[in-house]
């Protein structure tokens, strides 16, 4: 199913790729067609993404009324990061849907400030009815901040100066057995792993909070007097992840009626900050307005490049590629 996606995905851009020079032009006054195109997608997109949701994951818990959660202590606020990053994604790709119509600047900044609200508040609810978790202030207020540093850019600067991005290298988890704490039961945090994240090369990237990374990468040249010879698309990224994280608050769990948990010392929890450069891939400035779209759709990922680790186990480290 993958793979078919993936193959349809690249027909389908070969083939708008024949009219690129009309199709991917954002235009300077609203065009209905576009706009009526774009509102059907978002509706369409919204619903389907809602429905889903609802039946894959949620429709597997049972429903109580509405309530909070305090889950600002789990993942090592790793889940946070995401949040921020998805809300501010999703603002940008609305904001840019919106110039394609024709929308003026003001009406395409509030129309990424409703999409990556509706859509990011749209979980939240749904976490708020589920038995499981509950409607979380923390993954609200992060939603908030990924909007909002969306919003305040292009508002003031009508620019991404700081962009949010992500990057994700899937681990080896440790296969050594770990026995429970009665001793009548075994596991591997690989077998813990593979039960949070999945086995699959995509699951383990989307899902492993112990292999992402988000980043923050800057657009120095833009900060820097005009005239300055700072490169335009090479930006300054600083970065944050987690390690050693095999459950949301501790690496604590039950697993076929026994406890289990990984050893602190062997396995400690920490964070990592990063420090490294990363291509701003739009101020590549391709001509061709295909590639611009394609430039401005992978953004969202780090390029791998150099970066500086500091962690709160007190180890700096390099990495060639981070």
């Amino acid at each position: 199913m993958i793979r078919k996606f993936f193959l349809f995905l690249i027909l389908l851009l070969f083939g708008l790729a024949s009219d690129a020079q009309s199709f991917f032009v954002p235009s300077d006054t609203l065009i209905k067609s576009r706009f009526n195109t774009a509102l059907g997608f978002a509706a369409v997109s919204y619903t389907s993404f809602s429905i889903g949701l609802y039946r894959t994951w949620y429709s597997k818990y049972d429903k109580e009324s509405f309530h909070l959660f305090n889950d600002m202590g789990e993942w090592n606020q790793m889940d946070k990061a995401g949040h921020a990053h998805t809300a501010y994604l999703q603002g940008v790709l609305c904001y840019k849907g919106a110039r394609w119509t024709g929308l003026d600047q003001k009406s395409s900044i509030l129309t990424g400030i409703i999409c990556g609200t509706l859509f990011q508040s749209t979980i939240e609810v749904m976490d708020g009815f589920s038995s499981k978790w509950g409607f979380s202030l923390g993954d609200m207020g992060a939603n908030l901040v990924g909007t909002g540093l969306f919003a305040a850019q292009q508002y003031y600067w009508d620019d991404q100066k700081i962009s949010l991005k992500i990057s994700s290298i899937p681990i080896a988890h440790p296969k050594a057995t770990i026995y429970s704490s009665n001793g009548k039961g075994e596991t591997s945090l690989l077998s813990r792993a593979q039960d949070l994240y999945g086995t699959s090369w995509l699951e383990r990237s989307l899902k492993d909070y112990n292999a992402q990374t988000y980043w923050a990468s800057v657009n120095v040249h833009s900060f820097l007097p005009k005239g300055n010879n700072w490169p335009k698309w090479l930006n300054v990224a600083l970065g944050y992840g987690a390690e050693n994280m095999y459950g949301g608050f501790s690496n604590n769990w039950v697993e076929n009626g026994n406890d289990f948990s990984a050893d602190n010392i062997l396995y400690p929890r920490y964070r990592q900050f990063y420090l490294g450069f990363d291509v701003d891939l739009p101020k590549l400035n391709p001509k061709s307005p295909f590639l611009k779209t394609i430039c401005s759709v992978f953004n969202i990922f780090k390029i791998p490049s150099p970066a500086l680790e500091i962690n709160t186990e007190g180890q700096i480290k390099f990495h060639l590629f981070r």
